[in-house]
């Protein structure tokens, strides 16, 4: 049986759609990342785990959790080399964790975005299925070969960025662009991968060699 992780950033928070989104998917593990311990008290549920230098909640919330035996807290030292999601993606390999949906994950903090982005490397390399989601989004690291059906598209468009310097072998079957084949290269691709379609029922994603960021948006 799979073992599904939710974290719950500090970033932009749509709560009408993620406690929908919430609802939907059965979670072994819900960790609350700094920031987001305010949001999962906003989306009504209990984090397992909690990790940050807590240096954005506030100290009333926070005295809610500490010293709760049910919930892991791991408090870090503001002077950090790696960010409070890094640590949480550790964590979440620690528990041997399948799957990881990220909400919260993006926002006004353009860098805080990007990073995240960045952290899913983490998991595509130990094999486990990661995404940061959020309203209009869903956003993902591929390296391999895929298929999407048409009915579990997140939304009307989807787009293709590399994310290595070098993409081989890029193959798109069942799209409104079709590509065959492809060597990319980040310098030179810049927007030809952006705003594609879906027109068949199924749709396959071919790489050979290199990762790729697929962007499922329905905005």
């Amino acid at each position: 049986m799979n073992k599904r992780a939710l974290f719950v950033s500090g970033g932009h928070l749509d709560i009408n759609w993620s406690s929908r989104y919430v609802k939907e998917h059965d979670y072994q593990m819900i960790t609350a990342i700094d920031g987001g311990l305010e949001k999962t008290e906003e989306l009504g549920i209990v984090p397992t785990h909690i990790v940050g230098d807590f240096d954005t909640v506030k100290e009333n919330v926070l005295k809610k959790y500490i010293g709760n035996k049910n919930i892991v807290v791991r408090r870090l030292c503001p002077e950090k080399d790696a960010t409070d999601t890094e640590v949480a993606v550790n964590m979440a390999i620690e528990e041997g964790c399948d799957e990881v949906d990220i909400i919260a994950g993006t926002g006004t903090r353009i860098d805080h975005t990007i990073a995240n982005i960045h952290t899913l490397q983490l998991f595509l390399e130990k094999g486990i299925n990661a995404i940061i989601a959020n309203e209009n989004n869903r956003i993902r690291l591929i390296n391999k070969n895929i298929k999407i059906h048409r009915s579990h598209a997140f939304g009307k468009y989807i787009s293709f960025l590399p994310f290595t310097d070098i993409v081989e072998g890029l193959t798109l079957k069942g799209f409104k662009y079709p590509v065959k084949d492809m060597s990319v290269k980040k310098s030179e691709w810049m927007s030809l991968g952006v705003s594609n379609e879906i027109t068949d029922e199924i749709c396959y994603v071919e790489i050979k060699k290199g990762i790729v960021i697929m962007i499922e948006s329905d905005d």
